[in-house]
C-alpha cells in the first residue's frame, strides 16, 4: 500500500484541523462581510478549474474586481485584508487534530521527507501547530500559480521534494482537490475520513489509505 514511499505531504485546511472548528468561529466575521465572501467563493471555484497563471494573485484580483465592480487594486487589497490577514486570528485559535505532531515527528524519525501543500498561504497558520520546523518543503499552491487539483501544482511539489510523484504520499480531506488531484499526478493518497464515514466504517475506495485519526495514519504508513 505504501511501498516505495519516500515522502509524506499534507494539505492543511480540513486535514490538520477539523474544518467545523474554524467554521464555528468565523460565522460572525463572514456574515459581517457576506457579499465579499460570496463573490470570493465564486472566484475560488473558477480558479480551481483554471490553468496555471504567471501571476496568480493578479488574476485572482481581476476576477474578484469584475464580480464586485471595483478596480483591481481595491480587490487585491480586500483579499489581503479580509482573507490572508483577516483569517489569521481565527486560524491561530483553532485546535488541530490530536496527535498530528507526534505522527509527523514519527515520519521524520523514519527518514521520510515531509512537505506542506496548501491552497491558502501556509504562513497564515503560524508555526503550523508546532510542526513547521519538521517540514522539508512548505508551499502554497497560489505561489505555484494554480490551485489544486492542478497536475502542475502537484508536479511542482514533486520537483521541490526532488522525488518522482509515485514516491510521495499526499494526505488530504478533499476528494476532488486532494485525492483525485494527487492521484492524477501519480502520487499515492491518504484521505482523512469525515465523521460519518468513520462512524459507518466506510473507507474511500479512490484513496490508497483511509484513516480516522493520526495514530491510524502513522500505523498505516510505518507498519
Amino acid at each position: 500500500m505504501t511501498s516505495g514511499i519516500k515522502a509524506v505531504a499534507f494539505d492543511i485546511d480540513g486535514t490538520l484541523y477539523p474544518s467545523w472548528r474554524l467554521y464555528i468561529r468565523i460565522i460572525p466575521y463572514v456574515l459581517k462581510n457576506l457579499r465579499f465572501f460570496l463573490k470570493y467563493s465564486k472566484v475560488r471555484s473558477i480558479l480551481h478549474r483554471t490553468a496555471p497563471s504567471g501571476d496568480f494573485y493578479e488574476y485572482q484580483s481581476r476576477l474578484l474586481a469584475l464580480e464586485l465592480g471595483v478596480d483591481n487594486g481595491v480587490a487585491r487589497n480586500m483579499i489581503e485584508t479580509l482573507v490572508y490577514k483577516g483569517m489569521m486570528p481565527y486560524l491561530k485559535a483553532v485546535k488541530p487534530y490530536a496527535h498530528i505532531r507526534e505522527t509527523i515527528q514519527a515520519f521524520k524519525d523514519k527518514g521520510y521527507k515531509l512537505a506542506i501543500l496548501s491552497d491558502f498561504p501556509p504562513e497564515q497558520k503560524g508555526d503550523i501547530w508546532g510542526t513547521r520546523q519538521l517540514f522539508d518543503v512548505i508551499c502554497g499552491s497560489e505561489e505555484l500559480g494554480a490551485l489544486k487539483p492542478s497536475k502542475y501544482t502537484f508536479g511542482s511539489l514533486a520537483l521541490k521534494l526532488e522525488l518522482p510523484p509515485e514516491a510521495i504520499l499526499y494526505v488530504g480531506n478533499s476528494i476532488p482537490s486532494d485525492v483525485e488531484g494527487a492521484a492524477a499526478a501519480g502520487m499515492k493518497t491518504a484521505y482523512i475520513l469525515p465523521f460519518w464515514r468513520g462512524l459507518l466504517g466506510l473507507p474511500l475506495k479512490e484513496a490508497d489509505i483511509s484513516f480516522r485519526n493520526y495514530r491510524q495514519l502513522e500505523k498505516s504508513v510505518l507498519n
